[in-house]
């Protein structure tokens, strides 16, 4: 920073000194700086040629006077006096392309002024001469003072470096601008081409930034030379003007862009992005105010913004770099060598610096040198970030061969330990199974207890009830036996008078009136009658219940069949009927239910199961005495899909929270020896096999209600 700024000093310092005064021209051969002849208009208002004609003007002392920034036109009388004998026919040139209105004004032979217009809002094409700077033809009589008159607008900043030539020199000295500018725009195409092929190649957001920032900022040089509008928009009027404006604001935000990439602004200046964030909000401001046609405080944002940015940002990297970053020295002295030639180029339009090849294009020399450094730095950083990558993958290759050696032994030691583990795993396997196996067994003997206990309770019930139309038919058979000899006696007795011979048929009736009278015969009859009876009750119960009985056993326990679920829980209910005692009251509700597909030997278990605990209840909380009551209710779901049986009682009840235990193995409330636990388990599983459940409803002290919902048809 010292360094550069101690440059332009010595530029400033070491210049000559320039004389100011009246223009005096004879013969030029070369292209001469006039500037210092022109006087600005000093009256109020915005006058017109007439006006000004007859107007004072003051001198402005300066080559290249800079007159910065008006919304106003701004009026100049440029007297030049022809020293020579001969009338010289020369070329007045302003050689500031960015100017938005140029007119001069030519005094013709009769003393009138003829007036020339160029600028940027006419087309490119309407130009005599077909370059960037504003060329006049005008005429110089000998030995006499010519005054000329100059109109300028712009919404830019006024610069107006002005010189007399002849054609020739004119032309050669365009010819030889176009060619460097030429040979410039050739570097920043290659440059943008070059590092968009390695933008591709290492897919680094920096190289896309880079490529940007030089495609924005060759195109705003260019502008700024007049050539954007010679070649890219010619005839657009409506952009002309406002052209470099914006791609000098997109030059300004790329470079920030890049900067921030290529410094690696996040890790190593991390504060610093919130004033890169500002300087990008203010570009993208001036580009938006340029779109509004608001060109001049768009101009002053965009040259105050890129001013105090390019500061902001060679401040930065020098920064970045001093802490240790070493790409941050190609930024420093690219953007150094982009400062001073901007330096350069200003001190030669003011006319500080003598105008020659080197100053008049020493922004795009230096702009070329900074795209060249900021390309060896980004190919620097590339490389930095490959000798990272490849120490980084050294290392890490030290470090997986060290995991791999410890892994190895690692394995030795795991493989040890599993072949401990595996054999201690082998034996708890085999005691396992041989537990399993045995609880299996054990589960087997219990689960065929449960059915024997069934069994002995269901033997016991069947006992009990054949028993007693059994009573009927053995009590009966001794006074039949007795009444039935006493009828042969009689037929015996009635066939002995029958056929006695000596007495009268009158005789014989009367002897076996009086024996059936000794006999007792109607009474006999009738006694014979009850007897008969008694014994064929006796045998229909009997009778009854061992088809209760054949129904609660089906034989068809493996195979899926139609069957009358009410048939099977009447059957159960005449099979259980000696456990009621008479004590309990049985309410049954059963539904037109269609046959349902089923194991109904397994159901009628089921039944049997939740019927005798429903009795238990009762009985426990009555204590075998009247009171107690068991409803069995039967019917069809609303969706004709399943049929529920539901069985409730009036007992002591489940308390909740043993509600989820009821159906698990060995599970009982019961009294020691008065359950195996297995009942409640085989009905659960018996439901479920039947793609149905169990839904219980029980309160303490109030009874409990089992719902059991099966359906209709099972699929396979």
């Amino acid at each position: 920073m010292k360094c550069w700024l101690n440059l332009i000093f010595l530029f400033i310092f070491t210049c000559s000194s320039t004389c100011f005064g009246e223009v005096i021209i004879d013969k030029p051969t070369q292209r001469v700086l006039i500037g210092y002849g022109l006087e600005r208009y000093t009256g109020k208002g915005e006058p017109n040629f007439a006006d000004t004609s007859a107007s004072s003007f003051q001198s402005l002392e300066s080559k290249v006077p800079n007159l910065g920034i008006s919304p106003a036109d701004i009026w100049f009388r440029l007297p030049v006096t022809n020293k020579g004998k001969e009338k010289l026919e020369l070329l007045l040139e302003i050689a500031y392309p960015l100017l938005d209105e140029v007119e001069l004004f030519v005094p013709s032979s009769n003393g009138h002024y003829n007036s020339i217009k160029l600028g940027e809002h006419q087309s490119f094409s309407a130009r005599k001469y077909k370059v960037p700077n504003y060329a006049f033809d005008i005429q110089l009589p000998g030995n006499e003072k010519t005054i000329f008159f100059l109109r300028i607008k712009s919404t830019e900043q006024i610069i107006l470096p002005i010189y007399l030539s002849n054609e020739r020199s004119f032309l050669k000295e365009m010819n030889d601008d176009s060619l460097l500018s030429g040979i410039y725009i050739g570097i920043v195409g290659i440059m943008a081409i070059y590092n968009l092929f390695l933008f591709f190649s290492v897919r680094e957001r920096g190289y896309l930034y880079y490529v940007l920032y030089v495609l924005c900022a060759g195109i705003t040089q260019m502008g700024i030379k007049g050539y954007s509008f010679q070649y890219l928009w010619p005839n657009w009027i409506y952009f002309a003007t406002k052209g470099p404006i914006i791609f000098g604001c997109l030059s300004g935000l790329c470079a920030l862009l890049f900067a921030d990439s290529f410094l690696q602004l996040p890790k190593n200046a991390p504060r610093s992005r919130r004033v890169i964030t500002v300087f990008i909000i203010l570009f993208v401001i001036g580009s938006l105010l340029t779109l509004l046609n608001l060109t001049q405080p768009a101009f002053m944002v965009m040259q105050l913004t890129t001013g105090a940015g390019s500061l902001f940002v060679l401040y930065l990297s020098y920064r970045v770099m001093i802490n240790g970053y070493k790409p941050a020295k190609y930024f420093v002295y690219g953007w150094t060598i982009l400062l001073l030639g901007s330096v350069v180029f200003l001190l030669k339009d003011y006319g500080i610096l003598k105008y020659n090849d080197f100053t008049s294009n020493a922004v795009q020399i230096a702009s070329v040198v900074e795209m060249a450094l900021l390309s060896f730095g980004l190919a620097y950083s590339i490389n930095i970030l490959k000798e990272e990558k490849e120490a980084s993958q050294i290392r890490e290759l030290a470090i997986s061969l060290e995991n791999e050696k410890l892994i190895r032994e690692q394995n030795i030691v795991l493989e040890q330990k599993v072949d401990e583990r595996t054999r201690e795993l082998t034996e708890s396997n085999e005691s396992l199974q041989t537990t399993l196996t045995h609880l299996k067994e054990t589960q087997s003997q219990l689960v065929e207890a449960e059915k024997m206990a069934s069994l002995g309770q269901l033997t016991a019930g069947v006992a009990h009830e054949i028993n007693n139309p059994i009573n009927f038919v053995t009590s009966n058979v001794a006074p039949l036996k007795r009444d039935i000899k006493m009828i042969w006696e009689t037929l015996e007795e009635v066939e002995r008078i029958a056929f006695k011979e000596g007495i009268s048929d009158t005789e014989k009736q009367s002897q076996i009136k009086k024996f059936k009278d000794d006999q007792d015969i109607e009474y006999l009859k009738t006694e014979v009658d009850f007897l008969l009876k008694g014994m064929h009750d006796g045998a229909h119960r009997t009778a009854e219940i061992v088809k209760s009985l054949r129904i609660f056993s089906r034989v068809d326990e493996d195979t899926l069949k139609f069957a009358d679920l009410n048939e099977g829980l009447e059957s159960t209910m005449v099979i259980l009927n000696s456990l009621l005692n008479n004590t309990i009251e049985v309410d049954k509700i059963y539904g037109d239910m269609p046959k349902v597909e089923c194991h109904a030997g397994k159901l009628n278990q089921v039944f049997l199961n939740i019927v005798t605990n429903a009795i238990y209840a009762v009985n426990k909380k009555f204590n075998h005495d009247v009171g107690g009551k068991i409803c069995i209710e039967t019917g069809v779901k609303e969706d004709n899909t399943a049929v529920f049986i539901k069985i409730a009682d009036n007992g002591i009840g489940i308390p909740k929270e043993i509600h989820e235990r009821i159906f698990e193995p060995f599970f009982t409330t019961k009294d020691v020896g008065e359950g195996t636990g297995l009942g409640m388990s085989i009905a659960y599983n018996t439901i479920a096999k039947h793609h149905g459940k169990i839904i219980v409803d029980s309160e303490v002290g109030l009874g409990t209600s089992f719902t059991l919902l099966i359906p209709i048809q099972q699929n396979n």
